[in-house]
């Protein structure tokens, strides 16, 4: 048997408003909460700043974007330093006049920035109109090294793919993180909505199982307008998890109201299961080259 290692994570879920500073300050007391509640590293949801802002399209809102590094990244870095955490924040990152991107960041005990990941797959839906916002993550699917290990990140619809779960472990991840911002159309039937939710976990709780990882999701909570009035904005479905390298529940928020969940990771689990389950052993890289066509025609 591997030998135990347990990692504690925090995982804040929030409902955000149209105030930076109230945004941040909020985030700041859950992560706080959570160092005091023992955890070694916290994750946050995806940009955690401010309101969802890509509900509706306005060259205007582009000035919300910020460098790297930048405000978030010293906030961010000066509260890990004082806690003597790991922290994994979320910003609408400004790389140069034109090119933005939605971007995490893991900020190490020190302070210092430990790396960024780029969001790889952007949407286009009613609703989540982020391909006017940001450009695709040019970084790839590489897991960010830590004093805590190597954090396989990915953001919110990069959740839905295998591939980037398969990537970031095939490249070392010790476990994979989704910041994320997703919720139900108010206009969909519950039935739907239940669905909608429920397709949701399971996608992520099955890229657990077949990589052998811990898998960790921090989703805001809240009804956010779309200011445009054209359609009946967001409720977002909080229920931020975390889920073992069986696709176990370990922990789970309401989908209500903003919660702080403190869990423990055994580390060694991924170590076993990938004993009891060699998924990546039987693997026939020989036969999968058409993964990389758009369609098999």
């Amino acid at each position: 048997m591997a030998s135990k290692k347990t990692l504690r994570i925090g995982i804040v879920q929030q409902a955000c408003t149209d105030d930076r500073e109230h945004n941040l300050s909020v985030s700041a007391a859950a992560v706080r909460d959570a160092a005091a509640r023992g955890a070694q590293l916290v994750l946050l949801q995806e940009l955690h700043t401010g309101l969802y802002f890509c509900q509706h399209e306005s060259t205007e809102l582009f000035d919300l974007a910020e460098p790297i590094p930048g405000p978030s990244t010293k906030f961010l870095g000066e509260l890990a330093k004082e806690l003597g955490i790991v922290i994994i924040g979320s910003l609408f990152e400004r790389r140069a006049p034109g090119l933005y991107h939605n971007t995490a960041v893991v900020l190490e005990k020190d302070g210092s920035l430990a790396g960024v990941y780029r969001k790889m797959h952007i949407p286009d839906d009613p609703g989540y109109y982020e391909k006017f916002y940001f450009t695709p993550g040019d970084l790839g699917f590489k897991p960010i090294e830590t004093s805590l290990g190597k954090l396989g990140i990915l953001v919110c619809w990069d959740q839905w793919y295998p591939e980037g779960a398969r990537l970031m472990a095939l490249a070392g991840a010790d476990l994979l993180f989704y910041p994320t911002a997703i919720g139900w159309n108010p206009e969909d039937t519950q039935e739907e909505q239940a669905r909608q939710r429920d397709a949701w976990i399971t996608i992520q709780r099955s890229h657990a199982v077949a990589n052998g990882l811990p898998v960790i999701v921090a989703n805001r909570c809240g009804h956010e307008a779309d200011p445009t009035g054209s359609l009946k904005g967001a409720t977002f479905w909080g229920s931020s998890f975390a889920v073992g390298p069986q696709g176990e529940f370990i922990a789970q928020a309401g989908t209500e109201k903003a919660e702080t969940l403190v869990v423990d990771i055994d580390l060694a689990r991924s170590e076993n299961v990938r004993r009891w389950w060699p998924f990546l052993r039987d693997r026939r890289i020989d036969a999968y080259e058409d993964l990389v066509k758009r369609y098999r025609d």
